[in-house]
């Protein structure tokens, strides 16, 4: 079986939703930022790349990969749409790494984009036959009052509070951690070299993420209402909640025979990959699931891996996933996650993988694991190995 290895990543910077500097560039523009980037960096021809696996999940259905493929000069590329809600843009990684591994690609583009800013409002007629069109969107699961479909933060925060017994100030305390890791990661450079500036309609750059708040403190989310009042004991507020943001990530998957032959330099090697489903009204909690399946799946064991990433859809459900697996604070989202960095929902999985591998290679570490829970009741993980 054929190597699955990273030789190129490229994510643009993480802008605020509705109001933040990414507000008119769409979620087309942000994929074709990085597509081009990720290829022009990692040496590849462009009539070698096979195929382009590109994550949305708020865009409106389409394909932007062959879109973009086709904007981007990549005609014979024909682009796959994925989804798989806020894991999509880690599911296009492993898709791609899955098709390397059984031979039938050699190179293949992965990534994610996502546009919160300009996702488009779908109209549905319930009957069809009433003609009567409302507001739509179509669901991640079939609702019930533990798990609404439309509140995550119910069906993912608040019971992955109450199924591990996270405290509000448990809470806080790791959204401020994420925040201010996460600015300091964007003061000291730290991904610099994995962003490719985005051009904005006014002709300026776009080069930094814009979600940190490096004055985030205890007293300051303690002030916060929480979102759901009627909840004796509820947890979860706006400030210890992922953020609405904007962004595109996208990295270059070749076999490492072709690596070898071409004369490429990986950067990662694709060990292993899992995702699960469990009761929607355990989402917050996948991850402990995807990430033991994961790790087993590549020969190990949890206590191997050097670094980890779990998306903080909700601070509660990240800090409830480290507290069941057993993982110490000081290695899992070093660089901050959803509630510093954001959550541009479908490109946050592969800018998890493209973050993963540089501090990976910036610690001398080798094997990193990126994972997160997605709506519907599912959860992914995904193992790396620096090289």
């Amino acid at each position: 079986m054929s190597e699955a290895v990273i030789v190129a990543v490229a994510r643009t910077p993480i802008g605020r939703a509705n109001k933040g500097s990414l507000v008119d560039v769409d979620a087309f523009a942000l994929a074709r930022t990085v597509v081009t980037a990720a290829v022009e960096r990692s040496g590849v021809p462009v009539g070698d790349i096979d195929d382009l696996v590109l994550a949305e999940s708020l865009q409106g259905g389409g394909v932007i990969g062959r879109y973009v493929a086709v904007e981007a000069g990549l005609e014979h590329v024909p682009g796959l749409a994925d989804n798989r809600h806020c894991a999509a843009g880690l599911s296009a990684v492993q898709i791609a790494a899955g098709s390397i591994r059984a031979g039938m690609d050699k190179a293949v583009i992965a990534g994610g984009t996502e546009s919160l800013s300009s996702m488009p409002q779908v109209l549905k007629s319930t009957p069809a036959s009433a003609r009567e069109y409302k507001r739509w969107m179509s669901l991640s699961h079939p609702p019930t009052p533990q798990a609404p479909a439309t509140d995550m933060a119910l069906t993912v925060g608040e019971n992955a509070a109450r199924l591990a017994g996270v405290t509000r100030e448990q809470a806080d305390e790791w959204a401020m951690h994420s925040h201010l890791r996460a600015a300091a990661s964007v003061a000291e450079g730290r991904f610099t070299d994995e962003i490719v500036p985005v051009t904005l309609p006014d002709g300026s750059l776009f080069t930094t993420d814009e979600h940190p708040r490096a004055d985030t403190t205890m007293e300051r989310l303690a002030s916060l209402p929480v979102l759901h009042p009627e909840i004796e004991g509820a947890v979860v507020t706006a400030g210890n909640s992922a953020g609405l943001n904007d962004a595109a990530a996208a990295v270059v998957v070749v076999s490492g025979d072709y690596a070898r032959t071409h004369g490429l330099t990986p950067l990662a090697r694709v060990v292993s990959w899992a995702s699960v489903g469990v009761a929607p009204e355990r989402t917050g909690l996948a991850p402990t699931l995807a990430i033991p399946k994961a790790v087993e799946r590549g020969g190990l064991k949890v206590s191997d891996i050097e670094l980890f990433e779990i998306n903080e859809a909700f601070a509660t459900m990240a800090v409830a996933s480290s507290r069941e697996l057993g993982l110490d604070h000081g290695i899992v989202n070093v660089n901050g996650s959803g509630c510093g960095l954001g959550h541009p929902i479908a490109a946050t999985g592969a800018r998890m993988v493209v973050t993963m591998i540089g501090e990976l290679h910036r610690r001398g570490a080798s094997l990193g694991c990126v994972s997160m829970c997605a709506g519907g009741g599912m959860g992914s993980a995904l193992v790396l190995e620096a090289l």
